[in-house]
């Protein structure tokens, strides 16, 4: 280290809710460092875990930024300073109900996003999942 640098270390805070939907499975709903909240990816579940919207894309979505939200919420941060988002779906076919959801619920400077399709996700039943980094107010 460089005379007069001083190493300097981000303290990480956990980000949860009452019920915390996550906690069973030993995760974060989010982490906050510095001036951003990292959210875990918010599935379309309720508050004690169980799947909402079974085969209803929109439904799901709307749950799963509800969720995020909440996360975000709860880290000092909100859907207004989202950063960067990724949003896994198990069908591309789905990008154009996300983009009229994303239309609702995303204010400019809008955020850097990836709209990825992967083969599955943790629970066979979830169409989507969404994870996010937030900028604290």
């Amino acid at each position: 280290m460089n005379a007069g640098a001083r190493e300097t270390r981000a303290t990480r805070v956990r980000v949860t809710a009452d019920p915390d939907w996550y906690e069973s499975a030993g995760i974060s709903l989010g982490v906050r460092v510095g001036g951003l909240v990292f959210t875990s990816g918010q599935a379309p579940v309720d508050e004690h875990g169980a799947t909402v919207g079974a085969g209803d894309f929109e439904t799901q979505a709307r749950r799963a930024l509800a969720n995020l939200a909440t996360v975000l919420a709860h880290g000092g941060s909100g859907l207004d300073r989202l950063v960067k988002v990724t949003v896994f779906v198990t069908d591309m076919s789905h990008q154009d109900v996300f983009a009229g959801l994303r239309a609702e619920h995303y204010t400019a400077p809008f955020p850097a996003e990836s709209f990825v399709q992967v083969a599955a996700l943790a629970d066979p039943a979830w169409l989507i999942e969404i994870e996010a980094v937030g900028a604290v107010a």
